[in-house]
């Protein structure tokens, strides 16, 4: 039996500590695990011996600042994780394994706003077909990332607000996929996966507070403080789309009027451009006609970027984060849309708060969210469980 403070369960702690590091950054050099730790390198020498002989971890060469080092990621054949992103037009499922490798992936076009049974019924087939395509087994599963556009309650685990998915009234997504795939769902909305997936694979990579700006057909930000999503005690944190911008403006969705999302959002700017332009545009379509220099899609992407500015802006006075990262279609619009949203931060966020921001395009694209959606899994799954299935049960206490 391990008691606290014994050299067996400093060494298991000690364990965990590296899987964990290694677990979230995908691959780490040791001196990189030593300093993110705060272990000895010989320490962490021991532990990676032991970790490798376990089947836990794999070492390869590698260099780092010119010199030659050995770099550490979970074995590729410890499990696999899955993701699921539910957008509004859209499904898209990847499966990953714990190296952060993405093994297979696809997408498919999906109206969510129909049916929750048959959004989840070709979750189910697609997640199936790619397990199968991967030649791994299903009892490498080890959890489900899902996303879905809209905030989850947290006491509930439903959706918090029926009003962007009338459709999926009372469903729990996480009970319901779970049900499907028998292995642990881990849920949350498609504006934090796609923090998770920058702060992990893209733009976001190398700081600890940030914020992830998606504008679709509804406006969300996923927050970033300390190098972790924050949620909120509602689940509800982020929602920079019902800042009010104009007290007078158009009625929102939630029933407030003048919010941002009503003068940044795919369902409130595409009707500007239709005199002009005809129906059935896109969002996607006016950032392309915008960069070839229509004048009216610029027009509508420099406003669209000017408000965006205004709801960072308060992001900056409020939570002070050193970076922001546009996601979505709108990020393709490169600086027609990201000058404009400097322009209203240097002019309505502190100085201080202004100066310090860097705001970056999205590096992932529409992968975001479903890459995010692995992060979760890996960010949630236990370390206990890893080294329980590699090791032996007893352990040497020379660390």
């Amino acid at each position: 039996m391990e008691t606290p403070g014994s050299q067996t369960s400093l060494h298991r702690a000690n364990l965990e500590r590296v899987v964990r590091a290694v677990r979230m950054a995908g691959s780490l050099t040791q001196a990189e695990i030593a300093r993110s730790t705060g272990l000895s390198a010989a320490t962490v020498s021991n532990i990676v011996r032991e970790l490798k002989d376990g089947g836990t971890v794999e070492v390869t060469p590698t260099s780092a600042g010119g010199r030659r080092a050995r770099s550490v990621s979970l074995s590729g054949d410890a499990g696999i994780v899955i993701g699921v992103d539910f957008g509004h037009t859209h499904l898209r499922v990847a499966v990953g394994n714990l190296a952060h490798q993405v093994l297979a992936e696809e997408s498919e076009p999906l109206d969510v706003d129909a049916s929750s049974a048959e959004g989840f019924d070709r979750a189910e087939v697609l997640v199936k077909r790619l397990i199968e395509a991967t030649g791994i087994g299903p009892d490498k599963i080890i959890g489900v990332g899902l996303g879905v556009p809209g905030p989850i309650d947290v006491e509930s685990g439903t959706l918090g607000s029926t009003s962007i998915l009338p459709g999926w009234t009372g469903i729990n997504p996480s009970e319901e996929l779970s049900g499907r795939l028998g292995v642990p769902v881990y849920v949350d909305n498609d504006a934090n996966l796609g923090a998770l997936g920058e702060l992990v694979w893209g733009s976001g990579r190398g700081v600890r507070d940030l914020a992830y700006i998606k504008v679709a057909s509804g406006v969300g930000a996923g927050l970033v403080i300390d190098g972790t999503i924050y949620r909120g005690p509602g689940g509800t944190a982020g929602e920079i789309g019902h800042i009010t911008l104009d007290e007078s403006g158009p009625v929102c969705r939630c029933g407030n009027r003048g919010c941002l999302e009503t003068f940044t959002a795919a369902r409130y700017v595409l009707p500007l451009l239709q005199p002009s332009h005809g129906p059935g545009l896109t969002m996607e379509r006016v950032v392309q006609l915008a960069r070839e220099g229509d004048p009216g899609c610029r027009r509508v992407i420099g406003d669209v970027g000017r408000h965006i500015g205004s709801g960072v802006a308060n992001l900056c006075n409020l939570l002070n984060p050193s970076r922001v990262v546009l996601g979505g279609s709108l990020a393709e619009a490169g600086e027609l849309v990201l000058g404009p949203i400097r322009d209203s931060v240097s002019r309505y966020a502190i100085p201080s708060a202004a100066r310090q921001l860097s705001v970056l395009p999205g590096a992932l694209g529409g992968r975001a969210e479903v890459l995010g959606a692995l992060a979760l899994v890996l960010s949630e799954m236990g370390d206990s469980t890893l080294l329980e299935s590699t090791l032996p049960a007893a352990t040497p206490a020379f660390t």
